[in-house]
């Protein structure tokens, strides 16, 4: 697997590069290193300092990718550093393309409301443009201790299927625990229980039918997540709740403290590449790491 890690030098960045040391590399996997510099020329009375900092950020990107060397030494895999000038999220998205990378993998504050605005722009434009599976470490995640947790949500499309191969073979702890989880968006949900007792009985078998045939579905696709990550993963529990699929992931995640939500979505390039509603919604308000998984 060849894994891209951007590198800014912030703590952020360089804890995301440190999570690596959690996954299962071998000898046969790689890991990218990259810097942008990002240089914008001053303006005005201030221009005149534009050629020194640009010379200072030449001298230090070189100093910031030792340090995630340093970080990484624990690892024995092919590790390799570059520095590239320009924007940073468009030369993140043309070094992982050009260097045919499996994922992409980025520190982020993971800040909210205003703040979210200024700070973690570019782990959420990269999930956004980027067409490979994108890895947005957060805080939570510095320090992990006992077994990685993840929470891989299915809706049963194809995109979902397409998620699961992929973190099948992404290198995770064989032990990790992995819940599949599928949200029922029930075509009854927004009827409350207590008025089932006011309609007939007629329509209560109605409602009967309908609610088994919805967990019927979740059943099945539940079954078929769980065979393909199987292949790699025997710590698997499949888990059918039903609601809003962007609550019940969010909450549920927040109450068992997992690690990393896993999800799919379709994606597109260009005026389309916007996330679905769903994952754009774990992008934003999950507080744990995300692995975003499109299909373009």
């Amino acid at each position: 697997m060849r894994i891209l890690v951007a590198i800014d030098g912030r703590e952020y960045s360089l804890e995301a590069a440190r999570f690596l040391n959690h996954l299962d590399l071998t000898q046969e996997d790689e890991i990218r290193l990259l810097h942008v510099i990002n240089f914008v020329p001053l303006l005005h009375e201030v221009q005149d300092y534009s050629e020194v900092i640009y010379t200072i950020k030449q001298e230090v990107a070189p100093k910031i990718l030792d340090e995630a060397l340093e970080v990484l030494k624990p690892l024995n895999v092919s590790i390799t550093t570059s520095i590239a000038e320009g924007d940073v999220v468009e030369e993140i998205i043309r070094a992982s393309e050009e260097g045919e990378c499996d994922l992409i993998v980025v520190g982020s504050k993971g800040l909210r409301g205003l703040k979210s605005i200024l700070i973690g722009s570019v782990a959420r434009d990269v999930v956004s443009k980027a067409t490979l599976p994108v890895l947005v470490i957060r805080q939570k995640q510095w320090d992990i201790k006992g077994r990685l947790k993840i929470l891989f949500a299915t809706d049963g499309s194809e995109y979902a299927d397409s998620t699961a191969e992929v973190l099948q073979r992404i290198p995770f702890p064989i032990d990790t625990e992995i819940t599949i989880l599928h949200v029922v968006q029930s075509a009854i949900h927004d009827i409350p229980e207590r008025f089932y007792i006011e309609i007939d009985d007629r329509m209560k078998d109605v409602v009967a039918e309908i609610r088994q045939k919805e967990f019927s579905e979740s059943s099945r696709i539940l079954d078929r997540a769980t065979k393909i990550l199987s292949d790699r993963y025997s710590n698997l529990r499949p888990l059918t709740k039903v609601g809003d699929p962007s609550t019940e992931i969010l909450s549920f995640a927040e109450n068992t403290d997992v690690d990393i939500i896993v999800t799919g979505c379709r994606g597109h390039k260009g005026i389309r590449g916007l996330l679905g509603s769903v994952s754009r919604d774990i992008m934003r308000y999950a507080s744990m790491s995300v692995l975003i998984v499109k299909r373009c």
